[in-house]
């Protein structure tokens, strides 16, 4: 996990919101976006949707996953990200290897605290406080890189974990710890002021987390008028949500054209 990259690539992901659409118009979409060029389909790990119709259709993430991972050929896959909460941390270890086996090492293991209340209410999980979930997904990385390392067969190669979130006193720390990727949320400022914060926790952890972790943040609008401040501000990977049942990807197209004319 702390092999040093001296220059990261630009990457484009889309997270395909699995709401509001039937199967199959969420496997023709990410048929679309691995087409289109781009370099990681995500999804998100809810129960129900979190706009339009809070009972519409829905789908769950990790059998989601399994399937994109025979579907796909190229792109890297993941959650963006998964509710810690919602599985034992071993058994989502166990999963995780798996689906890299079955993608052939294309899969990005994607971990958050959790917050969607009615996920928990409506599942029988106890939900807690910001404070109790934050402590668990603290407690479970630990288990979960442990458990990856018992796995037999061993993954195919380190599994990148990405952690999303903000809170700048115990989120970044755990980011700081575990992860080779961070997730933030906000606009430039936000992330240089951040992502500042995320470096002094590595250093307190002995990470160099300027050179270990890489910036990802979601992003809206046009590539011309927001790309260059973010790659400024450290960015490398830049995510577009998009939405069912259409999965609409003419800006995704846009960011990727912008991707590759930055060289």
């Amino acid at each position: 996990m702390d092999s040093p990259t001296t220059e990261r690539p630009l990457r484009v992901a889309v997270q395909l919101q699995p709401q509001h659409a039937d199967y199959g118009q969420i496997r023709d979409a990410v048929l679309r976006a691995e087409d289109l060029g781009v370099d990681i389909v995500f999804n998100w790990d809810h129960f129900y949707p979190l706009s339009g119709d809070p009972d519409g259709k829905h789908f769950e993430c990790w059998t989601m996953l399994g399937a994109w991972a025979e579907q796909t050929e190229r792109v890297e896959i993941g959650a963006l990200v998964t509710g810690n909460g919602y599985r034992n941390p071993d058994l989502l270890a166990d999963m995780a290897r798996t689906v890299d086996h079955v993608s052939g090492g294309r899969l990005i293991l994607g971990m958050g605290a959790g917050w969607f209340e009615k996920d928990y209410r409506e599942f029988g999980y106890e939900f807690g406080t910001a404070g109790s979930r934050i402590a668990g997904l603290a407690e479970a990385m630990p288990r979960i890189r442990r458990r990856l390392a018992a796995g037999n067969p061993a993954p195919t190669r380190e599994i990148p974990i990405l952690i999303g979130g903000g809170g700048e006193r115990k989120t970044l720390r755990i980011v700081a710890e575990h992860a080779d990727v961070w997730h933030s949320f906000g606009d430039v400022d936000t992330l240089r002021r951040k992502s500042a914060i995320l470096d002094e926790h590595g250093a307190a952890v002995g990470r160099d987390t300027g050179r270990l972790v890489e910036r990802s943040v979601g992003v809206h609008g046009s590539p011309a008028a927001t790309g260059p401040g973010l790659l400024e501000a450290g960015a490398t990977l830049l995510t577009l949500g998009v939405g069912g049942p259409d999965y609409d990807l003419s800006r995704v197209a846009d960011w990727v054209a912008w991707r590759d004319a930055q060289g």
